[in-house]
């Protein structure tokens, strides 16, 4: 089921909001995402630039997994490019470049978070445009661990869900909230093009 999920009733372009779908992958498929993501080797989560300030992860905890795009992924690389040529429909970024693998991260209840931050940034991460986030977890899986956007004054959370799929520009300032429980496990993708102009 695909659901656009709009706070701003004038959405044609809109510059600062965010899409979503109620299922990109079935109960079925994530299992398997799952699986064949545990045989990926495991690191760290970090930051971009990162100097040392992270090291008592007080920015980023987490740990993930570069999902290779080779012939055994390649479908959920397909899936995730369909669903971002919808959501390009409110924000017509010109997108042609897929050059960053899958992020597989994970959150754990050992307060597993991320702080507000942008996707882009120096070198090659300033041509990123659209982020993606499919959440691979139940809600009941975990407690805290939510994606939330700052737009405004007030911090919004984005919908959670096991194969929830929110879509948004790179810039949107956006958190992990810290986990109290359990562990939300999820994808995450860029897209990307030309320099912003």
């Amino acid at each position: 089921m695909r659901t656009f999920y709009n706070l701003d009733p004038d959405y044609s372009t809109n510059p600062t909001e965010f899409y979503w779908f109620q299922q990109a992958f079935t109960p079925e498929e994530i299992d398997k995402i799952i699986a064949d993501c545990s045989k990926v080797p495991t690191q760290k989560g970090t930051i971009a630039g990162d100097d040392g300030i992270n090291t008592l992860d007080t920015i980023r905890k987490s740990t993930i997994r570069w999902v290779p795009q080779t012939d055994e992924f390649s479908w959920i690389y397909w899936r995730i490019a369909d669903l971002v040529t919808e959501a390009n429909s409110i924000w017509n970024f010109d997108l042609h470049s897929m050059p960053e693998s899958i992020q597989y991260t994970e959150y754990f209840d050992n307060g597993g978070h991320y702080d507000w931050h942008q996707d882009i940034g120096p070198g090659e991460l300033s041509i990123r445009k659209v982020s993606v986030t499919i959440q691979l977890s139940d809600s009941d899986e975990y407690e805290g661990g939510d994606l939330e956007f700052l737009r405004g004054a007030t911090p919004e959370q984005a919908p959670r869900g096991k194969g929830v799929a929110v879509l948004f520009p790179s810039y949107l300032l956006h958190r992990v909230t810290p986990l109290t429980g359990g562990t939300r496990r999820s994808l995450v993708l860029w897209l990307g093009g030309s320099h912003y102009k």
